[in-house]
């Protein structure tokens, strides 16, 4: 007669045995609390953030697969080849963003000069090499087109924010005589990017990157009458540019004219595409004509995917959707203002502030031209018009600002965090 001897219990104080065979509903945690890892924060605002940003994307996903069919059919002879082209550059530009969303600060300091010269040598490719039209800040490789100038914006938010929060008190004493040494890495590396995008005939872009290096100095500390000094002497420059260039002065007066009165040809030239943008929001009404049924993009409205899809917007979601649109980057603007406050880091703080003047500012300069409060300027409404590398660009800038949001400066070192 055999016996069977029982199991040996473990010793007291000794590791469990290891399951040979995890079953799958370990599987299934271990998946979970992965993903809430990834998407692991302390703070309201990241979410908030987060949330709108991914819906303005798949909004602009859907918008430039409308407003860019007919066009994508003329040219490609395939409905979906542009909003193709979009969808797989957010499908780039998300997962870039969630990964830049989870890097600490310091890191975003120790690679601002290595993002900022790539930004600039590429640029000065761009004025040697760039094609586009009269707009030539563009490069092409391997048949694929970007503009570096877009880069250089995602550049200033962590160069401008690392150099100003260092500088700021040498920049406003004007006294000590250290003040030139602690001038020369801004005037020089912010002037020389903003001369490089200039000479490459983007004004829109030259006035999105003014508006950031003078958000810098003023979300920075510095003082407002050194920041006056430095915006007269920009106007004074950007007002001879204008002058010395025949289309600029042109495109500046034919606005100024409300494209009603002047030469007939200028207003051809410069007033077809405002024109055909107001007709557009005109025909839309309270509550549009219906997603799909814009008569514009019938190669009526010229870049109606691109620089004037809010035009399509409104005429095609009518005042309610445009009002949306508006809605949606107010809470964005909403969300920088709450995690600035909420930093220590004047970093932070600062960079922060620089992404909030980029993305809210280039915004409302689009909605102003497709209004007719602005001149044509040829900058696209961000998270919503097509094109890739200010997409990816501005994402990433979302990411660096959703790294600093992610964890509550107030909590960071308590037992128990989320992220701990």
């Amino acid at each position: 007669m055999t016996t069977t001897r029982p199991p040996a219990r473990p010793r007291p104080g000794a590791d469990p045995a290891p399951d040979p065979e995890p079953s799958k509903g370990r599987q299934g945690r271990a998946a979970v609390v992965g993903v809430r890892r990834i998407f692991a924060a302390e703070t309201p605002e990241y979410f908030l953030l987060l949330g709108t940003t991914l819906f303005l994307v798949v909004f602009g996903l859907v918008m430039v697969l409308s407003s860019s069919s007919i066009e994508s059919w003329v040219s490609d002879n395939d409905f979906f080849a542009r909003a193709t082209r979009q969808a797989i550059l957010a499908a780039i530009g998300i997962p870039l963003m969630l990964i830049a969303a989870r890097a600490p600060a310091i890191f975003w300091k120790r690679w601002a000069w290595h993002l900022m010269i790539g930004a600039l040598a590429l640029q000065v490719l761009v004025v040697a090499i760039g094609s586009g039209g009269y707009n030539n800040n563009w490069l092409s490789v391997g048949g694929f087109s970007f503009q570096p100038s877009e880069f250089i914006k995602l550049g200033f938010v962590i160069w401008l924010g690392m150099i100003v929060t260092r500088k700021v008190g040498a920049i406003n004493d004007w006294r000590t005589s250290e003040w030139r040494q602690y001038v020369l890495p801004i005037v020089p590396v912010a002037g020389g990017a903003l001369m490089l995008v200039m000479l490459g005939n983007d004004l829109g872009t030259t006035i999105i990157l003014t508006a950031m290096v003078l958000g810098a100095l003023f979300f920075g500390g510095v003082r407002l009458r050194i920041i006056g000094v430095i915006t007269t002497l920009l106007a004074l420059g950007a007002f001879v540019a204008i002058r010395i260039s025949d289309s600029r002065s042109d495109r500046i007066d034919a606005w100024l004219t409300g494209c009603l009165e002047g030469d007939p040809q200028l207003i051809g030239r410069f007033c077809y595409q405002p024109l055909h943008g107001w007709q557009a929001l005109a025909n839309g009404g309270l509550f549009g004509l219906g997603l799909g049924n814009s008569e514009a993009k019938w190669n009526w409205l010229p870049e109606a995917e691109t620089d004037f899809i809010f035009a399509v917007i409104g005429e095609e979601l009518g005042l309610v959707g445009a009002l949306l649109v508006v809605a949606l980057f107010l809470v964005l603007a909403v969300c920088f203002v709450r995690i600035v406050r909420r930093q220590v880091d004047p970093f932070a703080r600062l960079a922060t502030s620089i992404a909030m003047v980029w993305i809210i500012g280039q915004a409302l300069v689009n909605i102003a031209v497709v209004l007719g409060l602005l001149p044509v300027l040829g900058v696209p409404l961000p998270f919503i018009s097509a094109g890739g590398s200010s997409l990816v660009t501005t994402l990433l800038a979302v990411g660096i600002v959703l790294s600093f949001a992610r964890r509550d400066p107030r909590r960071v070192d308590a037992p128990g965090s989320v992220l701990s």
